[in-house]
């Protein structure tokens, strides 16, 4: 095992395994994933940053390794998962699109809560290596042609592609620190 699968592994043994919505959130601490969990958070993100049994890793809308930070909002009661699941994927993707692919909508406007656990789940020297533009760039463009590729060969879903243009938005943050 690895000094980052290490840390990856220890970081995510302090995450909570309860029921509710999570964020997957990448090296500069920005939501790029939100989803929900009535299994246990930790299992479901386990499962995310292992790519098994993900069909957001499986359909290239997300590269693990840009993911730096995980964020949770247990709840208490099942019944809450998916308005708060709804909330907080409408206040990150507002502000930068998500990776979803498929949009959550908001039963209503509510802003949604501060989370209760937000873990880095990789060390600041890993960190720092790969917000390095030179490192940034190059792998944002290669997780890009890999969702093209994906669409035109295996898939071509809308879903898939709100998820390859959130990913040409971040790609034209990553081009200007580049520059």
């Amino acid at each position: 095992m690895t000094d980052a699968q290490s840390f990856r592994k220890t970081a995510l043994s302090e995450l909570t395994n309860e029921i509710g919505v999570y964020a997957l959130c990448d090296l500069d601490e920005r939501p790029i994933y939100v989803g929900q969990s009535t299994d246990g958070i930790r299992a479901r993100v386990q499962r995310h940053l292992t790519s098994a049994r993900s069909d957001v890793i499986a359909n290239r809308q997300i590269d693990v390794w840009e993911i730096g930070f995980v964020w949770a909002w247990p709840v208490a009661d099942l019944s809450e998962v998916n308005a708060l699941e709804a909330a907080v994927f409408s206040k990150y993707d507002a502000e930068l699109p998500l990776m979803n692919g498929k949009a959550i909508q908001a039963a209503s406007r509510e802003d949604s809560p501060p989370p209760r656990q937000r873990l880095q789940v990789i060390s600041d020297e890993e960190r720092a290596v790969r917000l390095h533009p030179s490192q940034r760039l190059p792998r944002q463009i290669q997780q890009y042609n890999l969702l093209v590729d994906y669409i035109l060969t295996v898939k071509d879903a809308k879903h898939l592609k709100r998820s390859l243009d959130a990913h040409f938005q971040r790609l034209v943050r990553y081009h200007s620190r580049f520059l």
